[in-house]
């Protein structure tokens, strides 16, 4: 904040002082799950999915975002140390050093492409009461020049600064579930598929100095800390401009090395994985149809092809074949291997573009690798339909049109029309 007069410095520090109150207010929210989540917005989330609400066949290859925690940190993105003489007040324009960089990201996905994400994102922000960046962008891409009014002299911390916000999430699938009366009914549930997000409010700035009274846990107690307060290098007599801070210079460094061990983190696996798994598979064989239709899903004989939808017949040579493989199971969702009996294959989504909405399905050798992993989601008994899940990247497996070889893709949500329920039907 500017060192002007008294009633001056606050008028101009009012949007951030009002946000920091907000800020410490809710620095950290603990939901217990996913009707918790939901009920903290009643507003905003009243014809949101919950968990217990009841779904139909057509929500099998759907899921929804609920967040199971947040926690909101105020965060200084860039930073000058700067001295101003008596001869140098007024405005003057400082350009700061990138401090931290927030990077926008939901699980795997840095593109924020997918209607997941976004809806997990503005989940987040309604439940918080902020305005939270849904889109990707990156705090390093911003302007680190700040203009600022001094009108007195001393040792001020310029910065940028906005809320990070973190958190993580859950996703809430369509699945079968046996009701107290023994009776079957379709529900949405809490899924095993889960993550972590990152995302920040609007970045304020300011300049600060070491004697002024500012609220805890704000952006501006944030820089403050940054400042080298009671050293040789904020007393004594210094030319008007840069003074180096090292508590800045520290702080900076954690946070490089914070960056690189949460991308290490996200980085997807290998391209294809190192060994062939042993497989353990069911001795049903199953067709993956279009309900009521003629086509299903039909293994590639090139290896640079995807699966696609095609009509069987006498030249189908068995790429129209599935068998379930290592299965488990766990709360009534089915994890599996898809086995193509065609060519002996693994149903997988290419590692180098998992992370991209719309990525194709296609098989692979079989091998230890979650992206060769699956959920399936099941109708009420009798019934064959089933939503399909990939384990890695947590996207819903469908079809962009009902055509002759039309691939089969993964969509963050699904494909709200219900073309991602299918039939798995035994050969």
């Amino acid at each position: 904040m500017s060192h002007l007069r008294s009633s001056d410095r606050w008028a101009r520090g009012l949007i951030a002082l009002t946000t920091a109150a907000a800020s410490t207010f809710a620095a950290t929210i603990a939901v217990a799950g996913p009707a918790a989540a939901h009920s903290a917005t009643p507003a905003a989330d009243a014809s949101a999915v919950q968990a217990g609400q009841s779904c139909t066949a057509a929500d099998l290859g759907k899921r929804h975002p609920f967040i199971k925690s947040t926690e909101v940190a105020p965060t200084i993105t860039h930073f000058k140390g700067w001295y101003v003489t008596q001869g140098s007040t007024g405005y003057q324009n400082v350009t700061t050093s990138t401090q931290t960089t927030i990077a926008v990201s939901v699980g795997l996905n840095g593109a924020i492409k997918g209607d997941f994400a976004v809806e997990a994102l503005g989940t987040v922000g309604a439940m918080l009461g902020l305005n939270v960046q849904v889109n990707y962008s990156s705090t390093s891409s911003e302007s680190t020049s700040v203009s600022w009014n001094f009108n007195d002299p001393g040792y001020y911390g310029v910065y940028k600064g906005t809320k990070k916000v973190t958190g993580t999430y859950g996703s809430l699938n369509c699945n079968r579930v046996q009701q107290g009366d023994g009776s079957w009914g379709l529900k949405w549930i809490e899924g095993p598929d889960s993550g972590s997000y990152t995302t920040y409010t609007t970045l304020e700035e300011g300049a600060v100095r070491c004697e002024d009274k500012v609220p805890a846990n704000s952006i501006m107690r944030k820089a403050q800390a940054l400042l080298d307060c009671g050293s040789a290098t904020a007393t004594a007599k210094h030319p008007a401009g840069p003074v180096p801070s090292a508590k800045a210079d520290q702080a900076r460094h954690e946070a490089e090395k914070a960056t690189k061990a949460e991308k290490s983190v996200k980085a997807t696996g290998s391209a294809a994985p190192a060994t062939r798994a042993a497989l353990n598979c069911q001795p049903d064989v199953y067709r993956i149809h279009v309900p009521g239709k003629p086509l299903n899903w039909s293994a590639p004989v090139l290896g640079n092809d995807g699966i696609r939808l095609r009509e069987s017949n006498w030249t189908s040579a068995h790429l129209d074949n599935w068998r379930l493989c290592n299965v488990t199971e766990r709360n009534g969702v089915i994890e599996a291997s898809l086995w193509n009996w065609g060519n002996g294959g693994c149903a997988t989504i290419p590692a180098n573009i998992a992370n991209q909405e719309q990525a194709y399905l296609t098989t692979t050798t079989c091998g230890e690798d979650d992206l060769q992993r699956f959920y399936i989601y099941r109708d009420v008994p009798g019934s064959s339909k089933v939503g399909v899940q990939n384990k890695q990247t947590g996207s819903m497996l469908a079809h962009d049109r009902y055509a002759d070889g039309e691939l089969i893709r993964q969509y963050s949500s699904g494909r709200q029309d219900g073309t991602g329920t299918y039939d798995l039907v035994k050969v």
